[in-house]
C-alpha cells in the first residue's frame, strides 16, 4: 500500500506555488532583428507565399506601412478583389482598438483615404485642410450656383459626404486623446 505524502501547504491552497510544476512557456519572440517583443503578428514573406514572418506589433506596422495588397491591379480589379475578399469574410479589417493595420502611416481608413481623394488631398493632410479644401470645391458645384445642373449635384453630394466621414474620424480621434 503506497504511503500518503503529506502537502507543504498544510490544508491551505493559497500557500501552494503557481505553476512551479509546469514548464516555461515558450514564447515567439518578434523576427526582427534585435528586437526582443513578443512576435504574434503574422506577414507574408512573399506575395502568394505560404512562409511567414512573425512581428510585435510595432514591426508590423512599419511593415504594413510598405506593403501595397493591390499593386499592379487596375481600379476596377482591386475593387472587385475586395468586394470578394469582404463578402468571403477572408480580408482583414482593421480593428477599432489597433491602429497599425491600415493604409500608409495606420492613421486613416480606406474610407477616409477615399474621402482624401475626393477632396484633392494628400493622405497626410490635416482637418484644416480638409476643411478650406471642402469649402473651396463646395463653392464651385454648390446647386444654389449651378441650379439644375445633375453631374454638379453629383459631385456636392460625394463632396458632403467625404468632409462627414473626415469630419467623425477627427470627432472620434479627438475623443480618443
Amino acid at each position: 500500500m503506497a504511503r500518503q505524502r503529506r502537502s507543504v501547504d498544510w490544508g491551505f491552497p493559497r500557500w501552494r506555488g503557481y505553476g512551479a510544476a509546469s514548464e516555461a512557456a515558450t514564447v515567439r519572440l518578434c523576427d526582427r532583428a534585435g528586437c526582443e517583443e513578443k512576435g504574434d503578428c503574422p506577414a507574408p514573406k512573399s506575395p502568394n507565399s505560404p512562409d511567414r514572418w512573425y512581428f510585435c506589433e510595432k514591426h508590423a506596422a512599419e511593415y504594413n506601412a510598405g506593403w501595397n495588397y493591390f499593386e499592379g491591379l487596375d481600379k476596377e480589379e482591386a475593387e472587385q478583389r475586395e468586394q470578394s475578399e469582404r463578402a468571403t469574410g477572408e480580408a482583414y479589417r482593421q480593428s477599432a482598438w489597433t491602429q497599425w493595420g491600415g493604409s500608409g502611416d495606420g492613421t486613416r481608413s480606406r474610407d477616409e483615404l477615399r474621402a482624401l481623394e475626393v477632396l484633392g488631398l494628400d493622405p497626410d493632410a490635416d482637418f484644416e485642410a480638409v476643411k478650406k479644401a471642402w469649402r473651396a470645391k463646395a463653392k464651385e458645384v454648390h446647386p444654389d450656383v449651378r441650379p439644375g445642373d445633375a453631374e454638379a449635384a453629383k459631385a456636392f453630394h460625394a463632396l458632403q459626404l467625404s468632409y462627414e466621414v473626415l469630419r467623425a474620424a477627427e470627432e472620434r480621434r479627438e475623443w480618443r486623446g
